[in-house]
């Protein structure tokens, strides 16, 4: 059964590697299946409260809450916003670095989560628990 997956990402820089994940996921030679409950746009917006209605929802229809750390990720204001409410949902939360020396988002810290040592198909699958 696949799991219901919200990726959380910093769209302008690393949405090529949220892609990715769901080029695994619909390519049948790949053991990885899931369900992708996440956003797939830039959030800008001074409107915040409806956005943060429907990726409240989003986080909290999830299994899991995958953040991937790019080298600006922890400039990320949704990002940070997306890993509290993933906290607040208890939702398990899988962080995986694209570079170990990339710095985390803060609220990352102490939040549980369980790493990804790469950005790797299996690094990833061990992660999440497949």
């Amino acid at each position: 059964m696949a799991k219901k997956i919200f990726v959380s990402y910093d769209f302008d820089n690393d949405r090529n590697y949220k892609n990715t994940l769901l080029m695994w996921d619909a390519n049948t030679l790949f053991d990885f299946t899931f369900e992708d409950t996440s956003c797939d746009c830039s959030v800008n917006s001074f409107a915040a409260a409806p956005i943060k209605r429907v990726i409240s929802q989003k986080i909290a229809n999830s299994d899991v809450v995958l953040v991937i750390v790019g080298a600006q990720t922890y400039r990320s204001e949704w990002v940070t916003w997306e890993i509290q409410k993933a906290i607040e949902l208890r939702r398990k939360i899988v962080a995986v670095k694209l570079n170990s020396n990339y710095t985390s988002p803060g609220a990352l810290l102490g939040a549980g989560a369980t790493w990804a040592m790469s950005f790797s198909l299996e690094g990833i699958k061990k992660a999440l628990g497949y």
